[in-house]
């Protein structure tokens, strides 16, 4: 961790330093800031937007999400537990030939198995989702900043945070102002 965060504690304190945040007048703007910021190297930042901006996972360099893998395990998960669950039930437990069938077919094993498919497949989306964004977090530092309650109405924000390797709050601030920030704050913890 950077030295000049200062020490992390379980609780945020005051004093704490999260990041710089920047703040710029159009859509196009914060494009080029994400950009640059991209080119620059840094690795923990993140933009805020009133709205979708088309373009802007590329300009942030953002690859595919990993989500749909905790899915994908959580699915396959869930098939292989309802098929072996009805071949234990039905060819182990419970054994019970009925008009001479088979005591264990994936015929009639689908239907739980697609169940459980479905079921488990979802729930990995949902904590994949959750682990991936590191949530649920109780306390954002940007949310006490009024400044930043623009973001949801007319605002363009981009926060680096201090934990990013490269940060270096006068470096990253030129660098800030280079690409045209009209406000930037230090946000604190």
């Amino acid at each position: 961790m950077n030295a000049e965060c200062g020490m992390r504690n379980a609780e945020p304190s005051p004093g704490i330093k999260y990041g710089l945040l920047a703040e710029y007048d159009t859509a196009a703007a914060i494009m080029h800031a994400a950009e640059t910021i991209r080119d620059a190297g840094f690795r923990r930042w993140d933009v805020f937007t009133p709205f979708p901006i088309h373009g802007m996972n590329d300009a942030m360099g953002l690859k595919n999400s990993k989500v749909g893998w905790f899915s994908f395990i959580g699915g396959a998960t869930g098939y292989t537990l309802g098929m072996l669950m009805i071949w234990y039930m039905n060819a182990h437990d419970y054994a019970l030939t009925v008009g001479g069938k088979p005591l264990f077919s994936p015929h009639f094993a689908f239907p739980p198995s697609y169940e459980l498919t479905i079921l488990l497949g979802s729930f990995g989306a949902i904590f994949g989702m959750l682990f991936l964004n590191r949530l649920p977090r109780l306390h954002h530092p940007l949310l006490k900043h009024r400044r930043f309650a623009r973001a949801t109405h007319d605002g363009f924000f981009l926060v680096i945070e201090c934990t990013d390797a490269k940060y270096s709050e006068t470096e990253t601030r030129t660098l800030l102002e280079a690409t045209g920030s009209r406000h930037i704050e230090v946000i604190e913890e």
